[in-house]
């Protein structure tokens, strides 16, 4: 799906696996963003990555992520 000059109001965002939707030039007002699904197990298992002592593994997905990572 993909969603372009779009603006989300007071709304509720639902994501729970496979393709990820884009967004292009769209705003969020009072959104609520929320993870279900396969994408809520992957959430799970990096936060277990994390306690587990593998924190770099995470930090580096988080600079990939915003872009941190070419800095």
């Amino acid at each position: 799906m993909s969603f372009a000059d779009c603006e989300f109001r007071k709304c509720k965002l639902i994501y729970s696996g496979g393709e990820p939707p884009s967004f292009e030039d769209c705003r969020f007002d009072h959104c609520e963003w929320r993870f279900e699904g396969a994408a809520v197990r992957t959430l799970e298992h990096l936060k277990v990555v994390w306690g587990a002592g593998a924190k770099p593994v995470v930090q580096g997905l988080i600079k990939e992520i915003t872009g941190a990572a070419g800095r």
